[in-house]
């Protein structure tokens, strides 16, 4: 996939400029809209997602500086940077062009490496801002759903402790076993929530290196069943096993382990009390399609938009009221995009989920 092209929009009165600018701009690989009034540039500017504005300072009725102001009083629009065409080049022209909220100036007659230098500089500054708020905005309502969904369990653990300790000589066998499950459930929660959260900031930070091997992905599914066989028998939840003996692929083995583990995980929390999970592998045009399902409580169609979005977040309470945060499933896309593959959800609410993802085969043999 290309990358998207920036945008520039270029506000000259006179269309020659407008010409030889938004030619050599086309040439370098930009795209580009014009306006020749200031008035046309503001409603242009709260219409389109606009890189960059290429803006003259001399025109009649309303002036470069005018549009600038405007533009940055606009909630919509303030932080698109300006930059001044200009032949003015005296200190107080610059100053006012800079007290106004223009990030440069290019001087008339321009020259072209200055030019493009200039344009690219800002528009990369933006993106680069863009994409430091959109991960600071992410970390901090993460912060905020961690520091939610721990509160629950480590409140839960804290308080079934001190009913241990306080009420220890009154507590029967059968309290005493619901109060030791009720603490290992939270234990659990936690340190799954604990476990995802590494794992998350150490692949946001490049630190998981990515190490492929062969292996058989038939194997590696039925470890991590058995190693949740105990969480599933505790709500009467049965594992349907529908793949061959052996497919080989190659991928990295802790990742998929993750996603596995993950998958596997919410659709015994989602799963109604007595019910079923079924765990497909497929042999598809040289893929192994691995798909996991539930046929729980289901995902309704407003929801299912955010269940891999890195900047969004799905979150709900499970059929025994298990909490998550839904960060395990961004570690599930992160860790397949990396193996090759693909990773894909369909969900009906009172229907159940089925989560699929693919990796790249390499023997079957059935």
């Amino acid at each position: 996939m290309k990358p998207e092209k920036s945008t520039i929009l270029i506000v000259d009165d006179i269309p020659t400029n407008i010409q030889v600018i938004g030619n050599l701009l086309r040439i370098n690989g930009y795209d580009i809209a014009f306006t020749d009034n200031g008035k046309d540039a503001i409603e242009m500017a709260q219409n389109n997602n606009y890189d960059l504005i290429l803006l003259d300072i001399m025109m009649p009725v309303m002036d470069g500086y005018e549009v600038c102001k405007t533009l940055k009083n606009i909630q919509g629009t303030k932080s698109i940077p300006i930059i001044f065409l200009t032949a003015k080049s005296d200190p107080a022209s610059l100053v006012k062009g800079f007290d106004l909220g223009a990030v440069d100036f290019v001087t008339k007659p321009f020259k072209t490496p200055e030019l493009l230098a200039r344009v690219q500089t800002h528009i990369t500054l933006k993106k680069t801002t863009e994409e430091l708020q959109a991960t600071n905005a992410m970390k901090d309502k993460l912060m905020s759903i961690i520091a939610h969904d721990l509160r629950g369990p480590v409140g839960n653990f804290g308080s079934a402790l001190t009913m241990l300790i306080e009420n220890l000589d009154t507590f029967n066998q059968q309290m005493l076993c619901e109060t030791m499950n009720e603490l290992n459930v939270s234990a659990s929660r936690v340190f799954e929530l604990l476990e995802n959260l590494l794992a998350w900031a150490r692949s946001q930070n490049n630190e998981i290196e990515f190490q492929p091997v062969t292996f058989n992905i038939c194997n590696v599914i039925t470890n991590n069943i058995e190693l949740l066989e105990n969480s599933a028998s505790q709500k009467q939840i049965s594992f349907i096993r529908n793949f061959p003996k052996n497919i080989e692929i190659s991928a990295d083995i802790n990742m998929i382990n993750t996603v596995l583990r993950n998958l596997l995980t919410n659709a015994i929390k989602y799963s109604n009390a007595g019910g079923k999970i079924e765990i497909k592998v497929q042999d598809k045009n040289h893929k192994a399609l691995i798909s996991v399902r539930d046929f729980g409580v289901g995902i309704d169609k407003n929801n299912l938009e955010n269940i891999f979005s890195p900047n969004r977040y799905y979150s709900t309470y499970g059929t025994s009221n298990e909490k998550g945060t839904g960060l395990g499933l961004k570690l599930c896309k992160d860790f397949v995009t990396r193996n090759r593959g693909e990773i894909f959800v369909e969900s009906r609410p009172g229907h159940g989920s089925i989560f699929s993802f693919t990796l790249p085969k390499l023997i079957t043999d059935v």
